[in-house]
């Protein structure tokens, strides 16, 4: 069975909708670690719930990216991972990871890139006042939310919009595709639709 580490930052969401697939048996694959870099963040107590072994750290306590991306290295690994899903996961993945696992990590990103790559991508898409937005799920290289496109699906939206029902239509649709997508990278037995 295929391996995938996840690495988020936060709540965790899209790491519980990737455990319910798993569940469901509509994601053939084994969530074989939980990577987060924020001591505290609920989605360390999601992993603990599903008995998934967790690598957490601080990056203050080292003094180069490449210092703690060799630590997450050496679980990698040790669990013999095939593919690392970013899932929330706020930093920029640096050299050290980029070349061991190239074309091995994507990340889904709340908007239609390349429109509104970064932090905030949906406060970004509400002060431009577009009438779409969406989520992109792509290969990472070296750039901000820059890797080649492996899916996007767009939402419209209207002019009474918040932030709030903004977030909430984007997590269904990322809840939706994320595994998805994922179970079409790692087996590739079915023609991907979005």
């Amino acid at each position: 069975m295929k391996r995938i580490a996840v690495f988020a930052s936060g709540n965790g969401s899209n790491f519980q909708a990737i455990v319910t697939a798993v569940k469901r048996e509509e994601l053939n694959a084994s969530i074989t670690l939980l990577v987060s870099d924020k001591p505290g963040a609920y989605v360390i107590d999601r992993a603990m719930k599903e008995e998934i072994p967790t690598f957490v750290f601080a990056a203050k306590n080292y003094q180069k990216k490449a210092e703690y991306e060799r630590e997450i290295l050496k679980h990698l690994k040790a669990n013999e991972i095939d593919l690392i899903v970013l899932a929330g996961y706020m930093r920029l993945i640096g050299d050290t990871l980029l070349q061991a696992f190239a074309g091995k990590i994507i990340n889904i990103h709340p908007s239609l890139l390349p429109a509104f790559p970064g932090k905030d991508a949906i406060g970004q898409a509400l002060e431009a006042e577009v009438s779409q937005t969406g989520i992109t799920i792509h290969y990472v290289d070296a750039g901000m939310d820059t890797g080649p496109i492996i899916a996007q699906e767009a939402i419209t939206l209207s002019e009474k919009e918040t932030r709030e029902s903004i977030q909430e239509k984007i997590q269904a649709l990322e809840h939706q595709l994320y595994p998805k997508v994922i179970q079409h990278l790692l087996h590739k037995t079915e023609v991907f639709h979005q």
